[in-house]
């Protein structure tokens, strides 16, 4: 059986006319899927019932499975999401997590169970890489939240004028562009005004740094762009984030100016954690504006959550305020990322769960100096 939440519309066009159908019929079915959360093909009215029943001995519209759903003290609420893969047997779990504000929903995506990026930081890359996700698993995490979080407002088919979550981050586990068609494909049902109907400005992809994928998505899918840059030099970033070997900083901050080129907002998030006497000094921050000196951006400052044997310790709140007063004494719009969710380990650099270390870094880890 094929699951249906594996297509964008062109795609499940072609599916439908693979069929004997006609392609108008993925328009019908990606508003019930999507934008009602209808999965039964029984309950879809405006389909003749000789379709109905032919489409439900041909497919299915398969959610993964919620393992867990916690809430945290200050309204942030994760999703425990079990990704079982039946062909190897090993049994997995994504993170999904949803943040609440005065003026938006944001809804952090995972794209990967587990991460091959092994950024130090992060308990994420502490679990080593298992596989990309499917396009089901992806968009079916929206489809979740959006299901648990309609039920609790008490309406189950909002209009999209009234949506709870108003904004989507491709930035949990994963680096997203190391997945890139079924990621973008899951982006272009978020963006499809007969699924969700999120505007580009809205959906926003974080990545560690791929460089030759940042070209790619600039051209196939342009949406707003985070990266994660966590070091002034390439230096500290070879250790920090490993993917800058391949990438120096240099290719990164063009790549993001030809990115701008084509995309919805005028500017890139640079994400920065913020690990004490490591990439936190007035040095640091003054090499960071020269770094980004050709690039339109904004900053967001983000205190490290420790995790258990993670070799960091967050920076202090007074070096914190000094290196965002350098960054915005420059011009710059910076913001200093508030903690949400900790208490269930939902912050950011949490979503990993209880594993082990796969990668077996903290056996390994050589120990590291100031790199100014």
């Amino acid at each position: 059986m094929v699951n249906l939440l594996n297509f964008n519309q062109p795609q499940l066009a072609q599916w439908f006319a693979e069929q004997g159908e006609k392609p108008f019929r993925a328009k019908q079915l990606m508003r019930w899927m999507h934008h009602f959360g209808v999965h039964d093909f029984e309950k879809m009215t405006d389909i003749a019932k000789v379709l109905r029943e032919k489409l439900a001995t041909k497919a299915e519209i398969t959610l993964p499975t919620v393992q867990l759903e916690q809430v945290s003290n200050d309204g942030t609420r994760k999703w425990l999401i079990g990704t079982d893969d039946v062909k190897t047997g090993s049994a997995n779990s994504i993170e999904t997590v949803f943040i609440p504000e005065d003026d938006r929903g944001t809804l952090c995506i995972s794209s990967q169970v587990g991460c091959a990026l092994e950024c130090t930081f992060c308990s994420t890359g502490r679990q080593g890489f298992n596989r990309n996700l499917s396009v089901a698993e992806i968009i079916g995490q929206l489809g979740i939240a959006n299901k648990s979080l309609r039920a609790e407002s008490g309406y189950d088919m909002l209009p999209l004028s009234d949506r709870i979550i108003s904004n989507v981050v491709m930035m949990g586990m994963g680096e997203p562009l190391a997945n890139y068609d079924n990621v973008v494909t899951a982006m272009q049902i978020m963006l499809d005004d007969s699924a969700y109907g999120l505007s580009r400005r809205r959906l926003t992809l974080s990545t560690s740094g791929m460089v030759n994928a940042m070209d790619k998505l600039k051209e196939d899918c342009p949406v707003a762009l985070a990266v994660s840059l966590h070091a002034p030099n390439d230096a500290l970033r070879d250790v920090l984030v490993p993917i800058n070997k391949k990438y120096p900083i240099k290719e990164l901050m063009a790549a993001c100016e030809r990115y701008l080129v084509k995309a919805p907002r005028d500017f890139v998030t640079f994400e920065y954690v913020m690990l004490d006497g490591v990439n936190d000094t007035v040095e640091h921050a003054h090499q960071l504006l020269d770094v980004v000196k050709n690039v339109p951006c904004k900053f967001n400052l983000i205190p490290f959550n420790p995790f258990p044997d993670s070799g960091y310790e967050t920076s202090k709140p007074s070096h914190i305020r000094v290196f965002r007063d350098i960054l915005m004494q420059a011009g710059y719009v910076v913001t200093v990322r508030k903690t949400r969710g900790d208490d269930i380990d939902a912050a950011c650099g949490q979503l990993a769960g209880k594993v082990l270390d796969k990668t077996k870094r903290t056996s390994k880890r050589i120990p590291i100096e100031v790199i100014a």
